[in-house]
């Protein structure tokens, strides 16, 4: 059973047990062979919906001109929006489509294991090299190497790197011996390279070198018109995934998505909406939609009224820059408490320490109203 039965019968043992073990075992692998399928469908169903809306459109048409070249692309944008997506779908699209697609991100690894991972070693080159291991680069000859977080890369490596794009050549670790790949190459960053650059982090040649094309993709908050569809789609692929029952989003969870900024872009909302399916509740989703909304909304207004008494600094008593910085705070924190007791005024009030009439009347100087 640990390396993988299905079941088993003890002996002796009936015809009809055996019959009966059988029909389970194949009933269940045609399950999950339904479920597989039905998960590959909504899986080409996400690269329908991401290209869906107009600026990702855009995006496409870019990748339909360069997909067929070898050219190395720069995939730029924030955390979550996709960029694996992209590089996916350039290599789906190439020649190189039926060749290897290998992922390396750089910034999950410390500098001396990514240069192995990347270019491997030869046996003894290190403790612990007891024998010779192909790196990446190997791997994805032929094919198509996507190195996501090119911004986290060391200097040292970034020069490695620079010479594997500039010669197709590069030598294991403990090695001597030149290997030649033919590899196209494809990076991603959520950083601005040329700040790096500016900045002396990130070297320069390496920089134009890998900047051929630079493809930047928008982040989802500059996307709304996707998020109902990524919506449906994560609905219907966790919901397999999982055995939940498929459920429409309530309309407060669409009206929280709508006002809502996804600083995690689509990753977030993915995450998000399984945990709605896990779950089987959109409560603790919509709270947090909605708290963290008004959030980023009361940090916003404490920090003009910070910025305003900067600007006005020496022509406002201090009583007046003590009196608004702190009715700032405290409509924020009642705000808070308020969304956290889900609107309880008695509950808040003894959160907060005062009476409820004075919650009331808190709630009403400060212009607090129910979402």
């Amino acid at each position: 059973m640990q390396l993988g039965a299905s079941d088993y019968l003890n002996k002796p043992f009936e015809e009809g047990e055996l019959e009966a073990t059988l029909r389970v075992v194949l009933e269940t692998r045609e399950l999950e062979q339904e479920r597989s399928r039905l998960l590959e469908t909504l899986e080409e169903g996400t690269r329908t919906v991401a290209w869906h809306g107009e600026a990702m459109r855009g995006v496409r048409a870019v990748i339909e001109q360069i997909a067929v070249t070898d050219v190395t692309v720069l995939i730029s944008g924030e955390s979550g929006v996709g960029k694996e997506l992209v590089a996916r779908e350039i290599h789906r699209r190439s020649p190189r489509a039926n060749r290897p697609f290998v992922k390396v991100n750089c910034a999950a690894l410390p500098e001396d294991l990514l240069e192995s991972e990347l270019f491997g070693y030869e046996r003894g080159a290190f403790t612990g090299a007891v024998s010779r291991k192909p790196g990446k680069f190997e791997i994805a000859d032929t094919g198509t190497m996507f190195l996501d977080e090119i911004g986290e890369m060391s200097p040292p490596l970034q020069a490695k790197l620079l010479q594997v794009l500039q010669d197709a050549t590069f030598s294991r670790l403990g090695g001597n011996r030149e290997i030649r790949v033919d590899v196209r190459v494809l990076c991603a960053t959520n950083r601005t390279l040329e700040q790096m650059v500016a900045e002396g982090t990130f070297r320069e040649d390496l920089y134009y070198r890998l900047n051929v094309v630079d493809v930047r993709i928008p982040p989802l908050r500059e996307r709304r018109d996707e998020v109902s569809g990524f919506v449906e789609m994560f609905l219907h692929r966790y919901s397999i995934k999982y055995g939940k029952p498929l459920r429409k989003p309530s309309p407060a969870l669409v009206r929280a998505m709508e006002r809502y900024a996804f600083p995690g872009n689509v990753r977030e909302l993915e995450n998000l909406i399984k945990r709605v399916v896990v779950l089987e509740s959109e409560d603790s989703v919509v709270a947090e939609l909605l708290g963290g909304d008004r959030m980023h909304g009361a940090a916003d207004r404490l920090q003009i009224v910070i910025d305003e008494l900067a600007a006005t600094a020496g022509l406002l008593p201090l009583k007046e820059v003590a009196r608004r910085a702190s009715l700032e705070a405290e409509r924020a924190t009642i705000d808070r408490i308020l969304q956290r007791t889900q609107w309880n005024r008695k509950a808040a009030a003894r959160l907060l320490g005062v009476s409820y009439k004075t919650l009331l009347q808190k709630i009403r100087d400060c212009g607090l109203e129910e979402a």
